[in-house]
Formats: structure tokens, sequence, C-alpha cells
């Protein structure tokens, strides 16, 4: 399997309740398909009271399926397909589809 995304990566969100959406990938889980995107999907979580702390509501990011987002352009900044490609040294780069320019 050939995942697309890395951390650190700038995508927008192209679908659901966050669509338009614009942010960093904090978290990859290759495994499900899915990222976790700074700002996108938020819930609330409820943790227990424990012996150091009273409980808690807290706030954090959830996972998407990776299908709901597309990478952000570095040249156009506009959202784009990603391509693989070897580089003049041999190596195997990620490059935007859109402007032909490698990522990373």
């Amino acid at each position: 399997m050939n995942f697309k995304f890395k951390k650190g990566d700038k995508v927008v969100v192209i679908t659901g309740k966050n669509k338009g959406k614009e942010g960093t990938i904090i978290e990859v889980d290759r495994q499900n398909n899915r990222v976790k995107v700074e700002g996108v999907n938020i819930v609330k979580k409820h943790l227990k009271p424990n012996g150091q702390d009273n409980g808690s509501i807290e706030e954090m990011e959830a996972y998407i399926h990776a299908s709901n987002v597309m990478m952000i352009d570095p040249k156009t900044k506009e959202r784009t397909r990603i391509g693989h490609t070897t580089n003049k040294k041999g190596k195997k780069v990620r490059v935007a589809k859109k402007s032909n320019q490698e990522i990373d």
C-alpha cells in the first residue's frame, strides 16, 4: 500500500463537517489509512478523576480518513494530488501534480 501523507504535511479537508479547514498533519495511522489534522475533527474526551487530579472534559483532535484530505501545493497554495517520481539522484520523491514541484 502506498501512503501519500507524512507528519507535518499541510492539508485541506475536502469533505465532511470540517470541509474547507486547513491544518498540518500531527499524527498518521498507516494501518487504518487515517490522519489526525491540527484543529480538525475536534471531539470531547471525558477523563475520570484519579488520585492526583479531578475529572475533566478535554477537547482533542480525532482521526479522519486519509481520502477526506488533500495536500496543499507548496507553489500555488491550492489543493493538489500527489504523484511519485525519481529525482536526479535516483531517489523516489513525492511531487505535486498541479505544479510538478517536489514535496519535502
